[in-house]
């Protein structure tokens, strides 16, 4: 059973998962989830390896849906419309414009920068170049590149430093305007300069949208989220603002982990 430190109730909330359960095949991945992102807040995911993060993570942006004999159970309501991110009368792609995924190593397309960028924006139809140029330089110099490539947009993405291909990745990620953002091990290829880069950075985005970040990193949940859910075996734990959790848990097995007595 989850405990709940008592997160703001006050916040508006971006999403709400409900009683959400999901299944690879018969194996039972996640069990019966319940949480709240609140609306402009980073949450943050932590637990041992195979605890659920990742699985958890991209059920958000249905990611599941390309491998076959992958069920979701529940719903995942996306406000103000309520609108269940799981149903099938969703279509996954608009969901994935929505709610935008940066993954663990860096992973630019096999094009130029500017092209990476505009990816998302050419896949909605936009043809518009003043409006898509507009839409580079606004990602860019949302994930604090800009400065940086202004003079070598036609250059192949593979030509940046790791940090700034992954810096790349959150601007493709935000040049759709996307409600969420989704990090999964954002820092775990990158060097500690560009960690705190990337860090940096997610603290200046969460003043524009929601974030959620799964992170083996203790430490780095602990400077960058404000709640934090512990997960173990496809379970949340203990759910609460990230102070809370780290300095006064409800749940011997949440202190037990964030202590390394466990796992």
């Amino acid at each position: 059973m989850a405990a709940m430190t008592g997160p703001d109730t006050n916040l508006a909330a971006k999403a709400e998962v409900q009683n959400l359960n999901f299944y690879y095949g018969e194996y039972h991945a996640l069990k019966n989830l319940n949480m709240v992102l609140h609306e402009k807040n980073v949450t943050a995911l932590i637990g041992p390896s195979g605890c659920g993060k990742s699985t958890f993570l991209r059920c958000f942006n249905r990611m599941h849906d390309l491998y076959p004999g992958n069920r979701y159970e529940g719903n995942i309501l996306l406000h103000p419309e309520n609108t269940n991110l799981l149903s099938r009368e969703v279509d996954p792609i608009e969901v994935r414009m929505r709610i935008s995924m940066v993954f663990q190593k860096p992973n630019p397309f096999p094009k130029s920068i500017y092209e990476n960028v505009a990816y998302g924006l050419r896949v909605r139809g936009e043809r518009r170049k003043r409006y898509v140029d507009e839409k580079v330089e606004q990602a860019l110099r949302g994930a604090a590149l800009w400065d940086e490539v202004t003079d070598r947009l036609d250059d192949l993405a593979f030509n940046l430093s790791g940090g700034q291909q992954q810096r790349l990745c959150i601007a493709r990620a935000l040049a759709t305007d996307p409600e969420i953002l989704l990090f999964d091990e954002p820092t775990s290829a990158l060097d500690p300069i560009a960690t705190a880069s990337i860090e940096e950075l997610i603290t200046d985005l969460k003043g524009r949208l929601t974030i959620l970040i799964v992170t083996h990193n203790m430490q780095q949940a602990a400077r960058v989220s404000d709640f934090t859910a512990y997960m173990y075996l496809g379970e949340i734990i203990e759910f609460g603002v990230t102070d809370a959790i780290f300095i006064k848990p409800k749940m011997k097995q949440t202190e037990d982990y964030i202590t390394g007595r466990f796992g």
